[in-house]
């Protein structure tokens, strides 16, 4: 087979988190199942009404745009794109054209086009039989559309800008990106080429989850391949992806951007970025940054991933590590509580759900830390500490107390004795050579100390008994 090779971009759009709606008043409500209650004149489209830019939406494209480094436009307006559709009741969307919200930057080293600012469509039901309902809660909620530039190179770097753009839209609060809830949908550009000719472009629409933008990518560059093979011509249109088959399947012909008749919107006034008092605001910790700070902790790259996208985690291991400049200068503990919080932690949290996280308070889990460290503490007395304090609740601080290590000599002597009277085998075959029976013992120890035996203390207190 001749060598192809793909060419892929990214449209991504995601729903705003605003109280109300890109161009009206009505409550901007993803969760209404009722339909057509959020709705009003000016977003269905009645004749003489005048829409209002929605700040909040402006504010936060602005914001994303500072955190790719693109450039924010100084002028913006919004346009008319003209198309006659169901779920269009004006029979255009107001959105953006020449002049976007923002220009270039970059995210998880795919270099962006555009980001701006438009109005989402009402949703279409087309499962009742002979005909289809439309629902216009949606319709004129504010919708961020990002655009990449051709530079996706796989399905999987596809599937990891996704993901990577979701974690920063909800760290800048701007949108929920719940893909399931249809708040972050993708679409593929793909074409595949020879050598430097990039062939006819596809688009494949709406898809909802990582896995779909994964196999739909995959599917098509091979189903295109096929055909280029076979002598068959690509088709500039668009497709859909049936999730059951793994298929995408051909749905209509693709516009341009003239077909859309692109104009200034006239009721909507021009917009002049450097005046607003957004564009220079401060953001919050970005996931790159948090990134290279947990990795200046030694942390598990596995941990790091999940510190960054778990933010209750990510919260609690931050509060403990920034709450006491003792335990910052401890070289190995960030690391020993990543450890902790992302296997302990989250494994309770995976077994009997988040309500005992708010017994696992930081000063508890940093008396916890420190006791590890001065041996005072065996991590089996850590791991039941913590699914105890998760249960039932209490101070972790308390609870820690009877699980601290025994390094009373006379206490563990006892418990020595006992040992060896209950294992006389064993102790005859360590005295015979067996240097391994020596462990089986401590192992007994601390089984009879309820792991609360220092177990270095109880393993020397063993060889000075068993000469």
């Amino acid at each position: 087979m001749t060598s192809y090779t793909p060419t892929i971009g990214l449209e991504v759009h995601a729903e705003l988190k605003t109280s109300t709606k890109m161009f009206c008043a009505c409550k901007n409500d993803p969760d209404e199942r009722r339909p057509n209650v959020n709705i009003c004149p000016i977003c269905m489209a009645h004749p003489g009404t005048l829409p209002v830019v929605n700040e909040a939406a402006v504010r936060h494209v602005v914001r994303i745009g500072c955190a790719v480094g693109g450039a924010i436009a100084d002028f913006t307006e919004f346009d008319r794109k003209n198309y006659f559709y169901p779920d269009i009741p004006k029979g255009y969307q107001i959105s953006q054209y020449k002049y976007p919200l923002v220009s270039g930057g970059m995210l998880s080293n795919i270099a962006l086009t555009r980001v701006h600012l438009e109005e989402d469509t009402a949703r279409s039901t087309h499962d009742k039989g002979d005909h289809s309902l439309v629902d216009f809660n949606r319709a004129g909620v504010p919708l961020m559309e990002l655009v990449t530039e051709p530079v996706v190179k796989s399905a999987e770097e596809a599937s990891a800008f996704a993901k990577e753009l979701q974690l920063l839209l909800r760290t800048l609060g701007a949108s929920d990106a719940n893909m399931e809830k249809g708040e972050m949908r993708v679409e593929v550009n793909i074409s595949v080429g020879k050598g430097k000719a990039r062939g006819i472009k596809v688009e494949i629409k709406n898809l909802n989850s990582f896995r779909s933008v994964e196999r739909s990518i995959a599917y098509e560059i091979k189903r295109q391949i096929d055909a280029l093979e076979r002598g068959e011509t690509i088709w500039q249109e668009t497709r859909g992806w049936d999730e059951k088959k793994e298929i995408t399947f051909a749905q209509r012909e693709k516009e341009s951007s003239h077909d859309y008749r692109y104009f200034p919107d006239p009721d909507l006034p021009k917009l002049k970025l450097t005046e607003l008092p957004f564009v220079n605001e401060k953001l919050p910790e970005l996931p790159w940054e948090r990134r290279a700070r947990y990795r200046a902790f030694a942390v598990a790259d596995e941990q790091i991933s999940l510190l960054v996208t778990n933010a209750q985690l990510g919260t609690l291991f931050d509060t403990v590590v920034q709450g006491s400049s003792e335990f910052m200068s401890a070289g190995t503990a960030p690391k020993i509580l990543a450890n902790y919080i992302c296997t302990d932690i989250a494994g309770l949290i995976e077994k009997n759900g988040e309500e005992g996280l708010q017994h696992v308070r930081s000063d508890g889990l940093a008396a916890m830390i420190t006791h590890l460290l001065s041996d005072e503490l065996s991590s089996r007395g850590a791991k039941d500490a913590l699914a105890e304090v998760y249960a039932h609740g209490g101070d972790l601080k308390e609870i820690l107390k009877k699980y601290l290590q025994k390094s009373d000599k006379d206490e563990l002597k006892k418990i020595v004795e006992k040992i060896i009277k209950e294992n006389e085998k064993v102790v005859a075959e360590y005295r015979a050579g067996k240097g391994a029976s020596l462990k089986f013992l401590v192992g007994q120890g601390m089984k009879e100390s309820k792991g609360s035996a220092n177990p270095q203390l109880l393993e020397g207190i063993l060889k000075e008994v068993l000469g």
